[in-house]
């Protein structure tokens, strides 16, 4: 089947739209993270994004606060993070502020892949984006960031129905 025909299939009601873009965006992560797992060299792309967060916090953040913000567990940093200690990317500290609490801390070798090696990749981003206008990829990140309250309210429908 091909993926105008499933469009088309999808676009005739407001539920089938609703089942149709949660599809788009579980199968999107998915080919976004097989084209970057086997083109990028060194990290993954969940280590990445956790790469990525690390080294733009202000402040360290804990396993925890960066589970919250990538959407996983605590369990799951750990595993990213012992794998880009190994690397050298990353470094676990204490907490400064909960002495019960572990951070991750950006290595040197962080900033060098950021300037050097992934430079050559983050050019490449731009294809994935290069159909858009200035204001469609502003109407993207828009919706996206909406999307974010509609997950945060079902997480809290979900826990509502635990209790």
């Amino acid at each position: 089947m091909e993926v105008e025909n499933l469009i088309s299939e999808f676009s005739s009601t407001t539920e089938n739209q609703r089942k149709a873009i949660f599809s788009t965006i579980f199968i999107a992560g998915n080919k976004l993270q097989t084209l970057f797992d086997n083109h990028i060299p060194e990290v993954s792309l969940k280590q990445f994004m956790l790469l990525s967060l690390v080294r733009q916090s202000k402040e360290q953040l804990t396993f925890t606060q960066l589970g919250n913000l990538m959407g996983c567990s605590r369990q799951n940093v750990k595993k990213l993070a012992d794998a880009l200690v190994k690397k050298g990317f990353i470094t676990i500290q204490q907490s400064p502020h909960d002495t019960r609490a572990m951070c991750i801390c950006p290595a040197k070798k962080v900033n060098d892949y950021f300037l050097n090696d992934f430079s050559v990749y983050q050019k490449e981003l731009c294809y994935l984006f290069e159909a858009y206008t200035d204001k469609e990829i502003e109407m993207l990140f828009i919706l996206l960031s909406k999307l974010y309250g509609g997950i945060e309210n079902l997480e809290k429908r979900i826990a509502d129905e635990k209790r």
